[in-house]
């Protein structure tokens, strides 16, 4: 794909003003994309996404950000769907552009082990399995997201770190440290922005029918989205998905990771453990793909192949 043939793609998604800042900002990345691209062995066909949505999608957020205002930008997207990769090259834009970026994630802020012991005891078993909402501290993701709007110069803010090895949150001495101001909070999960259902919760798979015959697991935890995550997803300014095709994907996908995982450390689930485990997001999953596609600011809609194959927004200024 020659020069020409990329910037006339792109103008017919992005707005003028984000191809001429994108050109503008195009001479310094080169080596910068080069290196990105060979850190994390991604193929070089990966330079065509950047192009087409990844860069043009950086200069369109930094574009939404107010003067002396902390942007917040929440990040929704399975397991698999690129998170992690498009998280991590935003900030380096950014970093290219002299803004201050920073974030964490829906993971980090995991209730501890004993926690989740004690709400399994008191409500329901399945809430040991960290996930779900019902889970997460949401005071702490709160404390946080305020505390790095807030920040000023001179400001060290702790940022709250879980570790899946142990299954328990990092000891606050291995936490990060963020200081002074934030430009730019990016705060991304694989149910960032949920919304409650409103139909009737009968059974929808094994799990539920077997593990939760009377309803109190699913109705926790669509109390838990129409009370404290409704604050929680309240503090974003916008909220991008990266949309996977359906559930087969989601439950494909995870499969791959596990494979993978067990090729290398020889850990990893099976398959039927794999099956089991994602049938406790399958509920939340079919509702964020059936309704947030219609309001999130920014759709990136995902093939089969993982690669993006149409974006969309759902904003009156684009």
């Amino acid at each position: 794909m020659n020069s020409g043939q990329r910037i006339e793609s792109r103008a017919a998604v992005w707005p003028e003003i984000v191809d001429r800042d994108v050109e503008l900002l195009r001479p310094q990345l080169p080596e910068i994309i080069g290196q990105f691209i060979e850190e994390r062995q991604l193929p070089q066909s990966f330079h065509r996404v950047i192009d087409a949505y990844y860069l043009p999608l950086a200069v369109w957020l930094a574009q939404q950000r107010h003067v002396d205002q902390t942007l917040v930008v929440g990040i929704c997207g399975g397991q698999g769907s690129g998170k992690s990769t498009l998280t991590e090259f935003l900030q380096v834009v950014w970093a290219e552009m002299g803004l201050r970026a920073t974030g964490f994630s829906l993971d980090d802020i995991y209730l501890t082990r004993a926690e989740r012991q004690e709400l399994a005891e008191r409500v329901h078993p399945l809430l040991a399995t960290r996930g779900v909402p019902g889970t997460h501290d949401v005071s702490l993701g709160l404390k946080t997201i305020g505390a790095l709007c807030a920040g000023r110069a001179g400001s060290d803010i702790p940022i709250p770190r879980f570790d899946k090895s142990l299954d328990d949150r990092a000891p606050r001495s291995a936490w990060p440290h963020w200081h002074g101001e934030t430009d730019i909070l990016l705060f991304e999960g694989w149910c960032v922005g949920a919304e409650p259902w409103e139909d009737a919760a009968a059974p929808i798979n094994a799990l539920e029918s077997e593990e939760d015959k009377e309803g109190i697991w699913r109705d926790y935890v669509n109390v838990q989205l129409k009370g404290p995550y409704r604050q929680l997803f309240a503090q974003l300014d916008v909220l991008l998905m990266l949309k996977v095709p359906d559930m087969d994907c989601v439950l494909e996908w995870r499969r791959l990771q596990e494979h993978k995982l067990r090729l290398r450390s020889g850990g990893g689930m099976t398959d039927q453990e794999v099956e089991r485990f994602v049938q406790h997001y399958e509920r939340i999953t079919r509702n964020l793909l059936r309704e947030m596609p219609g309001r999130a600011d920014c759709v990136l809609e995902l093939g089969r192949d993982h690669g993006i194959k149409e974006l969309r927004f759902n904003r009156g200024d684009v």
